[in-house]
């Protein structure tokens, strides 16, 4: 038996969850909190194998409420409860540790599916929820691409070589001969790459660079 609580300030969306889980034999709903804080007290005192907790409550918030529960029940699975349209917490709330994110107006399957999965050990995101994650972290790398290639745009040609050859962990000596330049030539390169790319060291140029996806095209260093 799955035992799980609910953690939902409206009484509407606890009842319309229980009546979904009450759908399967396998799942109990052992208690139900309308806060944040008093979620926490039940799981400490029912054990729950998977606690539902809903993403905005008074007082006590659901990601709050969760990394409460999770000190106070280690080993209990955390899911939460969303609507459409506040994926903006699901990276921060993934981060913290929850093991599933579920959209309350999603199909009804995906919260018996989830339930299961985390119960078992594993973790579910709502394939809905997913999606507008995903979009989010591909615009999030692709804008931080432009500005890292607006940092390296400020850099000459020969600059760039230099900082495309410094990302593969060469020193300067070895950069130089790649180079044909002498290695106090490549110094004040690499000095001057780091003044205009406002980093303090190789391993943060190579970062700004490795964002921008500089590498080193030269002809005969593919790869």
């Amino acid at each position: 038996m799955i035992r799980v609580l609910l953690v939902d300030d409206e009484a509407m969306v606890r009842a319309g969850v229980r009546a979904v889980l009450g759908n399967d034999p396998d799942i109990a709903v052992v208690a139900e909190a309308s806060s944040g804080r008093e979620g926490v007290e039940l799981a400490w005192s029912h054990r729950p194998d998977v606690a539902l907790v809903d993403i905005r409550m008074p007082g006590m918030n659901g990601l709050e409420a969760a990394e409460e529960i999770r000190r106070a029940v280690p080993g209990v699975g955390v899911v939460i409860l969303t609507t459409f349209g506040e994926e903006e917490y699901v990276v921060r709330a993934l981060d913290s540790g929850v093991d599933g994110f579920l959209l309350k107006t999603g199909d009804p399957r995906e919260l018996l599916l989830g339930v299961r999965a985390v119960a078992e050990g594993g973790a579910f995101l709502s394939p809905r929820v997913a999606r507008r994650v995903l979009n989010g972290l591909s615009h999030e790398r692709s804008t931080a691409r432009l500005r890292a290639r607006e940092r390296l745009a400020g850099l000459t040609p020969r600059e760039h070589e230099v900082l495309a050859l410094l990302t593969t962990g060469l020193s300067n000596g070895d950069i130089g001969r790649r180079l044909h330049m002498v290695e106090g030539t490549v110094k004040g390169h690499v000095s001057t790459i780091l003044r205009r790319l406002g980093v303090r060291n190789r391993v943060e140029a190579a970062a700004v660079a490795h964002e921008a996806g500089l590498k080193d095209d030269r002809p005969g260093n593919a790869g």
